[in-house]
C-alpha cells in the first residue's frame, strides 16, 4: 500500500485540461459561456465516442466529439441553451421543455443521454446522443411532462416522483438514480423508455418516506445525501455525501436493506466530519462523486471524488470485507494528509478545489473539477507502478 508520502500515484498524471487557463494560476479560469469555458462543472460522462460535461453554473450541457487533442478545446455541441454564448436556468427563459436548472449527473447508455435536471426534480432523457446544438430532449422520468417541474410532481413521495435528483447510473442492466431530497436511491429493473414507476428503494422503508437517516440516525441502511451510484454486478457504492461515506451493497439489491461495506467513516454509525485536520487514506469529507472503471492495464479501480479534501481517492477492486479501507492513490493532493484547495498555492494541471463528478473509462479519468471552473481529464497507469 502507499504510504502518505506518495505524490502522484499509479503513474496518474493530467492530460487534458478543458475550460479556461488559469492567468499566471493565481486566478480562476474565466466562466462566462463561451464554447471554451465552463462554470462550476458537477457532472461528466466519458466514452469511446463522448466526452459530455454537466456545466451545472451556466445550466447546459456541453459534448465533445471524443477526448480534444488540445487544451482548452472549444466544445462541439451545446444542449439547453440556444448557442454557447447564453446561460440561464429553463434554457434562459424560454421554458423547461428545452432547459435545464443545474444538471449535476450524466450518462450515455445504448446511444441515450440521460441527464440529472437536479432544481427541475427529474431525468432527462434524449433518445439519440444529439450532434447538433439546442436539440431538445425527448422525454423525462420523474414529470408528467417536459413542462412540469415541481418537486416529487407537486404532491407526496412516492415510486414515481424525484427531488433534487443528482446522480445516475446504469449498471448491470439497470438505472439507479440518487434521488438526494428524498435521502434514497430509487433502481428501475433495466433501462425504461418512458416515464414509468421505480421498482426498488434503498435508504427507506418504502416507496413514500423520505427523512433523513430514515428518521432514526445514521446506520447501515440509510442516507443522509445520496449523491452519486456506481458499480457493477459484484458490488453497487453509492455516495452518501452528507454523512462523510461511502456504502456498498454486494451483488445487485432486490430490496432494502443493510449495506455490507462502509468507507471513509470506521463503522456504519459514524458521520464524523474532520475539517481543516489530516485526513489520511480512510477519511472523507461531503464525497460527491464516485465511478468504476479501468485503469490502462485493465484493472478495475474505485475513485471518489473527496470533494470537500480537494482531492480524489483510488482503491484498486474488490475492496475485500474490511470495511475503513485505506485508498491506495491520491490525485490532487500531494499526500494523503494534504487537503487544501489548490495545494493552498495557485491552479495547475495538477491541482483540484471541489472536485464534483467523476467517471473513469480505460484509463482516462475525467473529474468534473467544479471550484476550478474545468474539466481534468487524467491519464492513470497500472497499480503495478504504485508499489
Amino acid at each position: 500500500m502507499i504510504g502518505a508520502v506518495a505524490a502522484m500515484p499509479c503513474r496518474a498524471a493530467p492530460l487534458r485540461w478543458l475550460g479556461a487557463p488559469a492567468p499566471g494560476g493565481l486566478a480562476l479560469p474565466a466562466a462566462r459561456p463561451t464554447a471554451t469555458q465552463l462554470y462550476a462543472p458537477r457532472g461528466v460522462w466519458l466514452d469511446d465516442e463522448w466526452l459530455v460535461v454537466c456545466d451545472s453554473g451556466n445550466h447546459r450541457i456541453l459534448l465533445w466529439r471524443g477526448i480534444p487533442d488540445h487544451d482548452h478545446a472549444a466544445a462541439d455541441v451545446v444542449l439547453a441553451q440556444k448557442s454557447f454564448g447564453e446561460e440561464g436556468p429553463a434554457a434562459g427563459g424560454r421554458g423547461p421543455e428545452n432547459g435545464l436548472h443545474l444538471p449535476t449527473g450524466v450518462v450515455v447508455h445504448a446511444g441515450r443521454l440521460f441527464v440529472a435536471d437536479a432544481w427541475h426534480h427529474r431525468i432527462l432523457v434524449w433518445d439519440r446522443v444529439p450532434d447538433v446544438s439546442d436539440t431538445p430532449p425527448d422525454w423525462c422520468l420523474g414529470q408528467s411532462s417536459l413542462g412540469e417541474v415541481e418537486r416529487n410532481r407537486g404532491r407526496g413521495v412516492g415510486r414515481d416522483t424525484l427531488y433534487w435528483p443528482y446522480g445516475l447510473a446504469v449498471i448491470a442492466g439497470r438505472l439507479h438514480v440518487a434521488d438526494t431530497g428524498n435521502r434514497r436511491v430509487l433502481i428501475w429493473n433495466g433501462v425504461p423508455d418512458r416515464d414509468v414507476p421505480a421498482d426498488i428503494v434503498l435508504g427507506q422503508p418504502d416507496m413514500t418516506s423520505a427523512e433523513e437517516n430514515r428518521g432514526v440516525g445514521v446506520g447501515a441502511a440509510s442516507f443522509r445525501w445520496p449523491h452519486a451510484i456506481a458499480g457493477d454486478e459484484r458490488m453497487l457504492f453509492v455516495a452518501d455525501a452528507g454523512d462523510h461515506r461511502v456504502l456498498g451493497w454486494r451483488g445487485r439489491p432486490a430490496e432494502d436493506g443493510s449495506a455490507d461495506l462502509v468507507l471513509g467513516q470506521p463503522d456504519f454509525a459514524t458521520a464524523a466530519e474532520l475539517p481543516h485536520r489530516p485526513q489520511g487514506p480512510s477519511r472523507l469529507r461531503f464525497p460527491y462523486c464516485l465511478s468504476q472503471g479501468e485503469n490502462e492495464a485493465g484493472d478495475q479501480l474505485l475513485a471518489v471524488a473527496d470533494t470537500a479534501n480537494n482531492r480524489v481517492l483510488l482503491w484498486p477492486l474488490p475492496i475485500g470485507e474490511a470495511s475503513f479501507a485505506a485508498a491506495d492513490a491520491v490525485l490532487g493532493q500531494p499526500d494523503f494528509d494534504a487537503s487544501g484547495e489548490n495545494n493552498w498555492k495557485a491552479v495547475t494541471s495538477g491541482s483540484l478545489c471541489w472536485p464534483y463528478g467523476l467517471c473513469l473509462h480505460r484509463g482516462r479519468l475525467a473529474i468534473a473539477d467544479s471550484g476550478n471552473n474545468r474539466v481534468m481529464i487524467w491519464q492513470v497507469g497500472q497499480a503495478s507502478a504504485c508499489q
